[in-house]
């Protein structure tokens, strides 16, 4: 079994998949989707999020990523950053969504990052739209930033098409596809839902658009 496999059936395991084809839901971009991942579900399950944690630790040693500080995308990518963080003994940081209407008003919190090496840990990337955004502020704050670790991606061409043209490298620990062939082995996901989600894959606008 191999990361992308063994991260998918941790999240179907602790019950953070749900295949929503009879109430679809939005996503902040708009895409109206009949699959819905809540990664959010993790710290309540240590082993399972050891899991993810031991894998971003992987992925970064496999792809040789240097950096000097973790960031986290508020709010999501938060408790995994923080972890990651922790667990390699590296500054880590969050990024906030909106400013506060009060203190610095900076989006970028926790420490300065100016002239340092920044990799951003998300914990979904539909779009990629949050996850921009967040390299956006790390950049206007001096970061050098060119990496985003990715808990599950939705594997949309629109996303991997934004992440190059910021200049970014997109690594995703499993994606949307595994994660339906591991529900579907495991008997969670029934062949004609499995058969919607994927003519839903080929074009995800075309249900926002109904």
């Amino acid at each position: 079994m191999n990361v992308e496999q063994r991260v998918a059936q941790e999240l179907i395991k602790i019950g953070a998949v749900k295949f929503v084809l009879e109430n679809p839901i939005t996503f902040k971009s708009g895409i109206v989707a009949p699959i819905y991942i809540d990664n959010r579900e993790f710290p309540f399950h240590p082993s399972s999020w050891k899991v993810v944690i031991e894998s971003f630790q992987e992925l970064i040693k496999k792809n040789n990523i240097n950096f000097d500080i973790i960031a986290g995308v508020a709010v999501g990518g938060i408790p995994h950053s923080a972890a990651l963080g922790f667990s390699l003994n590296k500054p880590s940081i969050f990024i906030r969504k909106e400013a506060k209407d009060h203190g610095t008003k900076s989006l970028v919190e926790g420490g300065n990052i100016k002239g340092k090496k920044v990799i951003l840990i998300e914990d979904l990337v539909s779009t990629g739209g949050s996850s921009l955004n967040a390299v956006k502020e790390i950049r206007n704050a001096e970061g050098i930033v060119n990496e985003c670790l990715v808990i599950v991606g939705y594997d949309f061409m629109e996303a991997k098409e934004n992440f190059k043209n910021n200049d970014v490298k997109l690594f995703t620990l499993t994606s949307v596809p595994v994660i339906l062939e591991e529900a579907f082995k495991l008997g969670q996901l029934k062949e004609e839902q499995m058969k919607k989600i994927k003519e839903w894959f080929l074009d995800p606008h075309k249900l926002s658009n109904k």
